[in-house]
């Protein structure tokens, strides 16, 4: 097999009938060979758009080589149990990781499958509903299963990407998530995903138990021995991963009442911008139609900005092209945002998350709170959000030159969000540290960008839920909390990880270290 780079034209580069006819017209692959695309990405910097390839080409079929994974030939059906808190990334992957490391995974989910759960997304949409243990957080997937599905990430030392993306393909994904440079799933996808992932769990023994909340901590002098749900149940494992997402504020109040170590840690807060898509493709791509190749073109922002003499940035965050703004919260009487797209992404929409970086210095008002500092102040944002977007899950939101120059906004502009919006001064809602920075982004992302710094934008709010606002501790070696053996932080909602991605990295990272504890022990 032989590999080759080469940069050709849009309709060349993203059509697969068009790329043979061009490959062989060049002369670089024989019409009796096969060949595979391996890498593929988008270079839109100069007026004339490109795409980059990398090709292997052989005589016989040149397939993608999967990792060897069937953990259905392993039945852990009597095995030792680990108790996985959270059926997200980090806990589905833990769990699957499990079964090769010949051990039980029992997760407990406090949402439902994501059938069930569709109903409860529904609610929340049209009756402005929300259910606390089921919404776009809670449930089988996590907040991953309705988001963008976006899978890059900068994190290589917790694991292999390429297996993660190789096991994701096993279950459902398309197999271009392995070749593109920026991949994602689409939200219409990753629903049939997780499911087939749940599938695989249980089909080897593991279990996945739904609308099991839980409520308390089995703790034994210094050794978590299990868990107590909602109704009654006590569960008890070889261990607690605990893989619960950034948005489990009960989670983090128990840990805090058991006085079980942890940190408030700095995360970033602010709003989602939302723009027609044809004002970013004309942007990015230097022409008023993208045409048919050429997928919805998405950006990345960030500016330093000047408050109170500090020095801190502001940037772009989860950019969701041809996307759509959904309703993110996980309580009644709070108003949170995120972004999503298809696979396709269609949307007339562009929207991403522009957010300041918030330290613990900036919030001293909540050091009362003390490890759950940084977590009381993101639930106060919001709590503000829902009062000024009329206290339903309407959403705050003003136009972009509106927000920027102080004006209350006389009309909003059509948006993806369906709840609603309400217009407001966005000022109301952000405490000043954070509205200023915001203002001073907006005007130096439209120098950066001509034609971004427009009233054909708006911005809705909050933006909030972008990382953890507390950190778990965990022993650099063994990855076990250091007070609480037998307890294994993990994920996002522990401050390990940053998405899809690196959670399932994460979660097969930690349940290898469970592995290690424990095997010594049969």
């Amino acid at each position: 097999m032989r590999e080759f780079n080469i940069v050709v034209a849009p309709e060349v580069g993203l059509e697969d009938k068009h790329l043979e006819q061009h490959l062989i017209r060049q002369g670089l692959i024989s019409a009796e060979e096969h060949y595979m695309v391996m890498k593929r990405s988008i270079d839109a910097r100069q007026k004339q758009i490109k795409i980059n390839l990398r090709i292997a080409a052989d005589d016989k079929p040149v397939t993608t080589e999967f990792v060897e994974y069937n953990p259905t030939d392993n039945n852990v059906s009597g095995k030792p149990e680990v108790l996985i808190v959270g059926a997200g990334p980090a806990g589905l992957f833990a769990a699957l990781r499990a079964i090769e490391l010949d051990f039980k995974p029992i997760i407990l989910e406090r949402g439902k499958d994501v059938r069930a759960r569709r109903r409860d997304l529904a609610a929340i949409n049209k009756d402005h509903l929300v259910n606390p243990d089921s919404n776009y957080c809670f449930g089988e997937g996590g907040a991953g299963t309705y988001s963008d599905g976006k899978l890059y990430t900068r994190s290589k030392k917790r694991g292999s990407v390429r297996r993660i993306f190789e096991i994701l393909v096993a279950h459902g994904a398309t197999p271009e998530i392995l070749v593109d440079a920026h991949p994602h799933i689409g939200t219409n996808k990753l629903p049939k995903l997780v499911t087939a992932l749940r599938e695989t769990i249980i089909e080897a023994g593991g279990e996945v138990l739904f609308d099991s909340k839980v409520i308390d901590f089995i703790i034994d002098g210094d050794r978590m021995k299990g868990v107590l749900l909602a109704d009654g149940t006590r569960l008890t494992g070889e261990a607690v991963i605990l893989a619960t997402g950034h948005s489990a504020r009960d989670i983090f109040r128990l840990l805090h009442k058991k006085e079980v170590k942890m940190e408030a840690k700095p995360f970033a807060l602010g709003v989602r911008v939302e723009h027609p898509q044809q004002i970013i493709d004309r942007i990015q791509y230097h022409c008023d139609d993208r045409g048919p190749y050429l997928p919805a073109s998405s950006y990345s922002l960030v500016s330093q900005t000047q408050y109170n003499k500090v020095e801190r940035g502001v940037f772009s965050f989860c950019m969701c092209p041809g996307g759509f703004i959904v309703p993110a919260a996980t309580a009644p009487g709070e108003v949170v945002v995120n972004g999503m797209s298809p696979s396709r992404r269609n949307s007339q929409f562009a929207n991403s998350g522009i957010v300041v970086a918030v330290e613990l210095e900036d919030i001293q008002q909540f050091a009362k709170y003390g490890d759950l500092a940084a977590m009381e102040f993101q639930a106060h944002i919001e709590q503000q959000a829902w009062l000024h977007g009329g206290q339903s899950q309407k959403a705050p939101a003003q136009r972009l030159v509106d927000f920027v120059d102080g004006k209350v906004s006389s009309m909003l502009n059509d948006s993806s969000y369906q709840p609603g919006l309400n217009s407001i001064a966005m000022t109301d809602v952000l405490p000043e540290f954070i509205s200023s920075r915001l203002q001073q982004g907006f005007k130096a992302f439209g120098k950066k960008m001509r034609g971004y710094y427009t009233n054909e934008a708006q911005i809705i709010g909050v933006e909030s839920r972008t990382s953890s606002p507390v950190r778990i501790p965990r022993d650099p070696e063994t990855l076990e909390h250091p007070e609480v053996k037998g307890l294994f932080p993990c994920g996002e909602g522990a401050g390990y990880a940053g998405g899809i991605a690196s959670a399932a990295m994460d979660g097969e990272k930690v349940m290898e270290a469970v592995s290690r504890l424990i095997k010594p022990l049969h």
